[in-house]
């Protein structure tokens, strides 16, 4: 399976992230690619108070894009996230279409991030966005793939759930921050990817020095012993990477982990 991660600066003019997508994947040579990755909001600034000047229904302006995209270029889509519309909420949402097109399951989501970090960073989502309830798992041609965002990484009941549904991948759209992601953003993504014997693919926005939410970068991908594959750095990149699937297997035939839990325990 082989994968494209964009790394773009997020500015605020919608229309002008959605042009720079397309842009960075015509100049990509996409025949080979199987999976094109997008971070967290990577159509409008991640500021939570502008999320409802952005919110769009799904489908709507973004995924038709991405549906265009996806057809043309004969990959899947996981389309980072967008603030959805519905009814009269608004989600924090990461929608995801197959090859031709269609948009074959979103994921809403669940855990809403809130950080009180006096003197570097306050934050909580939940003031403006409501949180999903489901966890997802979605079927492809390569087998079930995991879909979470952001801050569900920081849940590993979410994530354990998710490698039991039979999910060999799970993505990630994120955006990390500069105080967090230093901190975290790779011994979490190595712990869930070792926990739970699946490759992590995490995307994030490049870092824009001039917007009031200043994203980590350093999108990466772990495979199931921990190691990590790629990694950007803080600005506008693509990295490319070839997941061997056939290493799951290797690596929980040498380490049955997920043979050996014992949930009658843990519930206790």
């Amino acid at each position: 399976m082989k994968i494209l991660m964009l790394q773009p600066k997020v500015t605020e003019d919608k229309s002008e992230n959605l042009a720079k997508v397309e842009k960075l994947l015509e100049d990509e040579k996409t025949t080979d690619v199987d999976f094109l990755v997008l971070p967290e909001m990577f159509n409008c600034p991640y500021e939570a108070e502008k999320f409802d000047d952005y919110a769009e229904e799904i489908p709507g302006p973004t995924t038709d894009l991405l549906s265009r995209l996806a057809s043309d270029h004969d990959l899947y889509i996981v389309g980072g996230s967008i603030p959805e519309r519905s009814g009269g909420d608004v989600y924090n949402s990461s929608p995801v279409l197959d090859p031709t097109g269609k948009i074959i399951g979103k994921h809403r989501k669940i855990h809403l991030f809130q950080v009180n970090y006096p003197g570097k960073i306050q934050f909580d989502e939940s003031k403006y966005l409501k949180g999903g309830n489901e966890q997802t798992v979605l079927e492809t041609k390569f087998g079930a793939i995991g879909v979470a965002i952001c801050y569900d990484l920081r849940f590993p009941e979410l994530l354990r759930g998710m490698a039991k549904a039979g999910s060999r991948v799970i993505f990630l759209p994120a955006a990390f921050n500069t105080t967090t992601g230093p901190a975290h953003w790779k011994p979490v993504l190595r712990t869930r990817a070792i926990d739970n014997q699946t490759f992590v693919v995490a995307g994030s926005p490049a870092r824009n020095r001039e917007s009031s939410y200043k994203a980590y970068g350093h999108s990466l991908v772990v495979d199931p012993w921990g190691e990590v594959l790629i990694e950007a750095g803080a600005g506008e990149e693509k990295l490319t990477v070839e997941l061997d699937l056939d290493k799951i297997d290797e690596v929980r035939k040498r380490l049955p982990l997920l043979d050996s839990l014992k949930p009658e325990v843990y519930s206790t």
